[in-house]
């Protein structure tokens, strides 16, 4: 990738602020095509593939829950492990609110409002991370103890 080829979104200005080594990852976006697509035009493991979903309670006190991208988010688990009645989905429009980015580009870096992050336990086992850099299109492979370094995640065991 040629200099300064990467967007500057609010995720890579944090990375960078941070002095994170990272390898930004473009591939060819397609709506609706989630981390199968990623992974498939990044010839990567979709499990290394990081999804960033935001979820809000009962109280619509949002949160972020980072996923593997070959798995899904158990809603009743999380719910239990944050001792709330209910954990949903947010609207697009909420969460592309609350994070500054558009969904199907939301990372969990630099996002607009400081919110939660809660992350799938086994995800901090991997050699490396790919997860959005905050632009369609755009991921960044890391490792995820930068991650944990910056966000300060809290572990929980929802995946199914």
């Amino acid at each position: 990738m040629a200099r300064d080829k990467v967007p500057a979104t609010p995720a890579v200005r944090l990375l960078k602020q941070h002095k994170i080594k990272f390898i930004p990852r473009t591939y060819k976006y397609e709506g609706k095509g989630g981390t199968r697509t990623s992974a498939r035009e990044l010839q990567v493991d979709e499990h290394e593939v990081i999804k960033t979903l935001v979820m809000e309670d009962e109280q619509q006190r949002p949160l972020i829950i980072l996923m593997h991208g070959d798995c899904e988010v158990s809603l009743k688990h999380l719910a239990r492990q944050l001792k709330v009645k209910k954990i949903s989905p947010c609207t697009v429009d909420k969460a592309d609110a609350l994070t500054g980015y558009q969904t199907g580009g939301i990372s969990p870096f630099g996002t607009r409002q400081s919110l939660p992050v809660y992350m799938e336990e086994t995800i901090g086992k991997l050699d490396r991370i790919i997860i959005n850099g905050g632009r369609r299109g755009l991921l960044v492979e890391l490792n995820p103890k930068d991650l944990v370094n910056i966000l300060n995640p809290t572990s929980v065991s929802v995946a199914i």
